[in-house]
C-alpha cells in the first residue's frame, strides 16, 4: 500500500515563473558604513589638531585668536538647514512635490550661503594657510568640511531635479534619493558642529 504525498512547488521553478528574485535594500547600510568611514577622515584632522595642541604648542602670538560671529551664523546656517531639509522629507512623503521643492531650494541656498560666509572669513583670518601647523591644520579641516558642504548643494540641486512633478523620478512610493541625500547632509551638519567645537571653543 502506497501513499502519495502533496507535491510541493519547486521554489526555483516559481522563481523562473515569475522570473525574477526579490532581494534586501542595502542601499542606506551602504551609504552609512560609507559615511563612518568618510567621518575617520575628520576624526584623524582632529586627533592631529588636538595633539599638536596639547604636545607642540606654539610660541606666544602664533596661535591667533578667532572671531566667533561668523562661526557662530555658520553654525545657525547649516542647523536649519537640516530642519528644512527634513521638511522636504516630510513633503515628498505626502506626494507634495511642489513644497517638497521648495524646501529643497531653500536647503541649498542655506548651503551656498554657508559657503559664501567661510569664503569671507578665509578672507580676514589673521593667518594665512603657510603660516604654521596650526594655521594649516585649520585650513585643511574647514577646507575639507567645506567641499563636503558643496557636494551636498550639488546633490540637493540634483534632488530638487528630481523631485519635480513632470517626469521627476523621485514620489511618495520611491524617494530613496532624497534619503540618501538627507543623511549626508545632517552628517556634514554634525561634522560641522564637532569642528566648531574644536577649532574656536576650545
Amino acid at each position: 500500500m502506497t501513499s502519495t504525498l502533496p507535491l510541493q512547488p519547486d521554489s526555483s521553478e516559481e522563481t523562473a515563473v515569475h522570473g525574477h528574485e526579490e532581494h534586501a535594500d542595502h542601499r542606506m547600510f551602504g551609504l552609512a558604513t560609507f559615511l563612518v568611514a568618510d567621518a575617520m577622515t575628520f576624526a584623524g584632522f582632529f586627533a592631529a589638531y588636538l595633539t599638536f595642541k596639547a604636545v607642540n604648542p606654539l610660541p606666544e602670538g602664533a596661535i591667533y585668536e578667532l572671531e566667533l560671529p561668523l562661526p557662530i551664523l555658520n553654525t545657525v546656517l547649516l542647523l536649519v538647514s537640516s530642519a528644512t531639509f527634513h521638511k522636504a522629507g516630510q513633503a515628498i512623503r505626502q506626494n507634495n512635490k511642489g513644497r517638497c521643492q521648495s524646501w529643497l531650494l531653500v536647503t541649498a541656498g542655506l548651503g551656498i550661503a554657508f559657503l559664501i560666509s567661510q569664503m569671507v572669513e578665509y578672507f580676514t583670518l589673521p593667518f594665512g594657510l603657510t603660516d604654521n601647523l596650526y594655521a594649516s591644520t585649520f585650513f585643511a579641516a574647514t577646507g575639507f568640511h567645506g567641499l563636503h558642504v558643496t557636494l551636498g548643494a550639488l546633490m540637493i540641486l540634483i534632488v530638487w531635479w528630481q523631485a519635480r512633478s513632470n517626469g521627476g523620478r523621485i514620489t511618495a512610493a520611491n524617494h530613496f534619493p532624497l534619503e540618501a541625500a538627507e543623511l549626508y547632509w545632517h552628517f556634514v551638519d554634525g561634522i560641522w558642529v564637532i569642528l566648531f567645537v574644536i577649532l574656536y571653543l576650545l
